[in-house]
């Protein structure tokens, strides 16, 4: 499979995706320019056809092994890698305009970003369409941004997939908390305070795109009322 990175984030992914060495992500076959050559993905099944069928939790718990991977410790340095805060910057300009919700997430968001723990190289995009069955070699992540932080972020944006209805059940949601941070091995309060971070610089990129932030604005909500 052939990427062609367009935009700086793509390129820093794609240096991500080389510094992986395949451990949890596709394998680079070559790399030269912002040409990224892929091994294909070549297993029949879809993270959300799993979703779809009743196998939620099975999709979770997928994804939290491939991110497991994905932040392991290496012996080589990560590439150069776009520091988390600077996404996050958005969120306050929408803090600012539309208070609520957003100033909240904007004021949870601080106080992640003052005191990180585990601090990783980052995927950025994970949800159930950028990890593929790639057959023998199992499920493995594509299309990474390329961040250094905190890794319980990587985790966030699944609860914001695969779909609105699946996205805004609170049974759902709530079992998704649970069987992620378990698998994770992540503290129950600072996920729910990454999940309503994220919903929220979410929500902010909905309304810079003139798009509906309904999902991420529900997912957010859900997040606060679990503090």
């Amino acid at each position: 499979m052939l990427k062609v990175a367009a935009q700086e984030e793509e390129k820093l992914g794609a240096a991500l995706m080389g510094w992986w060495r395949g451990e949890g992500a596709a394998r680079v076959l070559a790399h030269e320019g912002a040409a990224l050559l892929l091994e294909r993905a070549e297993g029949g099944v879809a993270l959300a056809e799993l979703v779809r069928d009743g196998h939620d939790e099975e999709a979770c718990r997928i994804i939290c092994a491939v991110v497991s991977k994905l932040h392991a410790p290496r012996p080589e340095e990560p590439p150069q890698l776009t520091a988390l805060s600077e996404w996050f910057r958005g969120l306050e300009a929408s803090a600012t305009a539309h208070g609520g919700i957003f100033a909240v997430a904007a004021a949870t968001a601080r106080e992640l970003l003052t005191s990180p723990q585990d601090v990783r190289a980052l995927h950025g995009d994970i949800h159930h369409n950028n990890i593929l069955d790639f057959g023998r070699r199992g499920w493995l992540a594509i299309d990474p941004k390329g961040l250094v932080g905190e890794r319980g972020f990587d985790y966030a944006n699944l609860f914001c997939n695969t779909d609105f209805k699946t996205a805004v059940n609170p049974e759902r949601f709530s079992c998704r908390v649970n069987v992620v941070a378990a698998a994770a091995g992540l503290d129950h309060r600072r996920l729910l305070q990454w999940i309503l971070a994220w919903a929220g610089l979410s929500a902010s990129w909905h309304l810079e795109d003139g798009s509906m932030p309904d999902t991420a604005l529900a997912v957010a909500q859900m997040a606060l009322a679990k503090f």
